[in-house]
């Protein structure tokens, strides 16, 4: 599909050329004879892609670049720069150039590959904008996914692996963003159009895991009345994310492991072998290596799963992100209720930044619908019910030993069953779940 174009160039023949390469490519392609021109031009419509010279008189390229970019910040810059001027095309990419163009180009094809690497990356962003509006408002842009220095080198990583076919294993601790951004691998590799497959593998027993990922025939077990297809099935040609593997039971770890060397399942109760083709993403918030050491996980499928190690960082890690995520958050629930909240109070931000964020990305969420609720205008530090850690610690442990000896009570009286401990305890099973391996009840 063609592009918008924007070529600034004071040369008129390195104008054309440049204009002719892309347009030959299928792209809609306009010029501007210089900087002041290119940024008159890029107020006046929306641009993929904008390819300038650095040395223009009047308004030179960087400078157009510090200034476009305020003006589309959707679009994606190329800049062009003669041999004895790398280190300005150096600048040019610290200050949010996609990529650069020397001259004298080596070939037309020079220039096609550079743009078109360059329009790759608005094709991937257009897919998460997609799979924005798929999901609803909860799924947040992607500005605000990777904002914030921590991430850089994340994007980065997600960018080379995300087009091959490599397994990927997402680490971090909980409310990280990891099925958010395993729906981004998938967004941006050669599988986005089959099927997105998500299993979270804490929240079913052993029995249940096997069948929910590999299917089962009709008569396998009691109330199998009819034949179904497996999670691995139903992500044939696509991807399947594996929340909380490092819950697999070990019987089941070793089916999984077949199916991943072999690429064939055999549902529960059946002997057929099904070919299936599908990339496996998974997420721990543990240490897998630990388990492998204590026996709890497979050496064998740790390293086939670990193909493509990514770590989340926590929100702690990502302070200049708190406060930007907190404004989306309050957008979206001030919209949700029907409200009208004009955004955070100085005490309220410096709360924001000041918290450490044991709970992470789900506990600012948490924390900001609950001051949505609460505000009535502004939220103000009051609203975020946010109580310093370090804060009357005694009281604080002489709770979470309750909160333990309550949990493993009622397991107890549920002889083992989580679902129905957690119906008693008035708390979902994945909450449930979260405190078992907090308080590292067996």
């Amino acid at each position: 599909m063609g592009r918008a174009v924007l070529v600034v160039e004071d040369d008129p023949l390195m104008r054309s050329f440049l204009t002719e390469v892309l347009a030959a490519e299928g792209h809609r392609v306009e010029g501007a004879a210089s900087g002041r021109e290119g940024l008159a031009r890029l107020g006046q419509e929306a641009w993929d892609l904008v390819i300038t010279d650095l040395r223009m008189p009047g308004l030179d390229g960087l400078s157009l670049l510090r200034e476009g970019r305020k003006v589309r910040p959707e679009a994606r810059w190329i800049v062009v720069t003669a041999h004895g001027t790398v280190e300005s095309a150096v600048e040019a990419m610290k200050a949010g150039a996609a990529d650069y163009l020397l001259k004298p180009f080596k070939s037309p094809d020079e220039v096609r590959l550079v743009a078109q690497r360059a329009l790759q990356e608005v094709d991937r962003e257009a897919r998460i904008s997609l799979l924005s509006e798929e999901l609803g408002r909860d799924f947040p842009p992607l500005e605000l996914i990777f904002l914030g220095t921590a991430m850089e080198p994340l994007r980065s990583l997600v960018r080379e692996v995300a087009p091959t076919s490599a397994g990927v294993l997402l680490s971090g601790a909980s409310g990280t963003g990891k099925e958010v951004l395993a729906r981004i691998v998938h967004a941006w590799s050669p599988r986005r159009d089959r099927p997105f497959i998500a299993v979270n593998c804490a929240a079913l027993a052993e029995s249940l895991l096997e069948s929910e990922l590999f299917g089962h025939e009709r008569g396998a077990f009691t109330g199998a009345v009819g034949t179904r297809k497996g999670r691995f099935e139903l992500a044939d040609g696509g991807t399947l994310f594996l929340d909380e593997v490092g819950e697999i039971a070990l019987p089941v770890q070793v089916k999984l492991l077949r199916v991943l060397q072999e690429r064939v399942i055999e549902r529960v109760g059946g002997g057929r072998p099904i070919p299936v083709d599908v990339r496996v993403v998974a997420a721990t918030n543990r240490d897998l290596k630990a388990l492998v050491g204590s026996g709890k996980f497979r050496e064998d499928l740790y390293y086939r799963l670990n193909v493509f190690p990514l770590r989340l960082p926590t929100l702690a890690e990502r302070a200049d992100a708190i406060v930007p995520l907190a404004e989306f958050f309050r957008a979206r629930y001030a919209a949700r209720f029907g409200k009208r909240v004009d955004g955070f109070s100085e005490a309220a931000r410096e709360a924001l930044r000041r918290y450490p964020w044991p709970g992470n990305i789900r506990e600012l969420q948490n924390v900001v619908e609950r001051a949505v609720i609460l505000s009535g205008g502004e939220i103000d530090a009051g609203h975020l019910s946010l109580e310093p850690p370090e804060a009357c610690p005694p009281v604080r442990d002489e709770l979470r030993a309750m909160e333990r000896e309550t949990i493993e009570r009622v397991l107890r009286e549920s002889s083992g069953n989580r679902r129905a401990a957690a119906a008693r305890l008035g708390i979902s099973l994945r909450t449930l779940q979260y405190r078992i391996k907090d308080y590292g009840i067996t």
